[in-house]
């Protein structure tokens, strides 16, 4: 076993069920095409078949920048985090001029935010760990996107509680002002108010009090949304070697300067061939994730006190202007802003991957469906900055499915699939098929006789007064619609009765397809991680197989 991999003495065999992205509701055209490796869009993807030895080869010909003053910030960093030994060990390989990264990220969210976030982890530390066994020298590293200012995505976290009810909590601080980035986003005495509301919402189990220490020790006054997510991070990483970079680190910011300069310089050109692009996926019938304008700019301006806002262009003075102020400037002062105080800009979600993969020798990056869409716009950035344009890969996906959940779907002769209907439908098929069969029934068969009888008027009717036949259409839908709020009611009847299965039902969609949608994409890991501790994410990392295209339920 390689020295930086985690070592699992326990052993469990779990079940795994592979489902096609294709089957599950409300997948992008784009990102279906991608899971299928359709040639449709290489254009748009123009490495993604490149072999991995042979990209490694032209990302470090193309890394310039200085991987001592890297990794010796990467170092004070996540020492400050908590790393371990398995970290260190990574960041001392990374110093090594052969040595790539297998890079993911996601925004510092509360308590980690959706359970995504630990998949997108444990998909590039797995993919580390199997490249350094074809003799790949790579280190798998978290790029945590505290730059973003969007809020009201990180403030929140979301699970089910132990009575089995769909709950939130969240933790706007007293000082907190809009548009600054997260990672400055200082903490204060509330989170200690919003760890002790979350955990009194879970059930009490042998791994509670530890993990709420662990959580107590991240989110806590004086730190901020960023520094915490890190800490917390790297408490359930640490045996992993995972190296976690915070991108506002000024040592970091320097080390961006020229990459940042040359997006400066070649900005029109940039926005111009962004532009060609969104036309070109929409020829294509696929979306551009980003809205890009003929006025857009690929920067943001971060000011000393650290409010971050959008700049554009103003095509008619070729100025650049500060959103929502009269403050403007020229394309120069920006580059020398870049060259001297690089901290004051930030760089855009088209251009962040470029400068992200200028400063690491990325060889991979694991995204969702979002970001497999911004690779397909900004493939032209790399290629105007002269970079080589980083592959793209679909993280791991999982469905945790809990034993009584597995239970309720056997139970009802359920499967994930059907979930995809909806709560009241399998509701009502509960019902049909298990409450009520006779009544469902007789339900089926007086609709059946009623069409039946219809249709033979319909029929007497045409033969006499054609215009008639359209009156009767009319009446039907009528007819079928007061039978149908008749059975609706029937339903509700047999629910209130049976208590139990209602529950059942609603629980089950609660923590496996909440808001009719997969499950990764809101639930927090902190609920698993209280149910099953440190195990959890043992059995995930078992689990992952980054060859693997679909998405996987994983039946505990």
């Amino acid at each position: 076993m390689n020295e930086t991999s985690p070592d699992f003495s326990d052993k469990i065999s779990v079940k795994i069920e592979p489902i096609p992205f294709s089957e599950i509701p409300g997948q992008s055209t784009l990102f279906l095409d991608y899971q299928i490796d359709s040639r449709i869009i290489d254009n748009f993807y123009p490495e993604k078949h490149c072999p991995e030895k042979d990209f490694a080869e032209k990302v470090l010909a193309n890394y310039a920048v200085d991987r001592e003053k890297l990794c010796d910030a990467l170092l004070a960093d996540n020492k400050e985090f908590g790393a371990r030994i398995k970290t260190f060990i990574n960041i001392e390989m990374l110093r090594q001029k052969d040595c790539v990264a297998v890079v993911t990220g996601q925004q510092a969210g509360l308590f980690s935010g959706p359970v995504y976030t630990i998949y997108k982890a444990l998909s590039a530390v797995k993919m580390a760990r199997d490249l350094r066994e074809q003799n790949i020298k790579a280190v798998p590293v978290f790029w945590i996107a505290e730059e973003d200012h969007d809020f009201d995505e990180v403030k929140r976290a979301f699970f089910v509680d132990g009575e089995g009810r769909a709950a939130q909590v969240e933790n706007t601080p007293e000082g907190y002002r809009d548009n600054y980035p997260v990672g400055f986003v200082k903490l204060d005495r509330t989170i200690e108010q919003t760890v002790e509301e979350f955990f009194s919402a879970l059930p009490h189990t042998e791994f509670t009090e530890g993990l709420k220490e662990m959580v107590n020790g991240s989110y806590r006054p004086g730190e901020t949304y960023g520094t915490a997510f890190a800490r917390f991070m790297m408490k359930l990483f640490a045996d992993y070697g995972l190296i976690l970079l915070a991108p506002l680190n000024q040592n970091f910011k320097r080390l961006c300067s020229p990459i940042l300069v040359k997006a400066l310089e070649k900005s029109d050109e940039l926005v111009s061939a962004l532009l060609q692009v969104g036309n070109q996926l929409s020829e294509e019938n696929y979306h551009a994730q980003v809205l890009v304008e003929s006025d857009s700019f690929p920067f943001f301006l971060q000011n000393e006190g650290g409010e971050r806002r959008s700049l554009r262009r103003d095509p008619a003075t070729g100025r650049i202007k500060v959103q929502n102020s009269e403050t403007e400037f020229e394309k120069d002062e920006l580059i020398r802003l870049a060259e001297n105080k690089p901290q004051y800009l930030s760089p855009n979600a088209l251009l962040r991957p470029v400068v992200q993969d200028f400063l690491l020798p990325t060889l991979v990056y694991f995204g969702g469906g979002a970001e497999i869409a911004y690779f397909a716009q900004n493939a032209v950035i790399y290629q105007i900055l002269g970079r080589p344009v980083t592959p793209i890969r679909h993280r791991s996906s999982f469905t945790v499915l809990e034993g009584k959940h597995r239970r309720t779907l056997e139970k009802y002769k359920l499967h994930f699939r059907d979930l995809y209907a909806g709560q009241e439908k399998i509701l009502e098929t509960v019902v049909d098929k298990f409450l009520a069969q006779d009544t469902a029934r007789v339900f089926g068969e007086v609709e059946e006789t009623i069409q039946n009888e219809l249709n033979r008027l319909d029929r007497h009717l045409l033969e006499s007064d054609p215009t008639l036949s359209g009156n009767l259409a009319n009446r039907r839908k009528k007819i079928h619609w007061h039978l149908e709020a008749l059975r609706k009611k029937f339903h509700r009847a047999e629910l209130l009765k049976d208590e139990v299965a209602h529950r059942r039902v609603e629980n089950l969609f609660r923590s496996v397809f909440p808001h009719n949608a997969l499950q990764e994409r809101s639930l927090n890991v902190v609920p698993f991680l209280n149910l099953y501790g440190e195990y959890f994410l043992e059995w995930l990392y078992r689990e992952v197989e980054n060859n693997e295209r679909r998405h996987q339920i994983f039946y505990l």
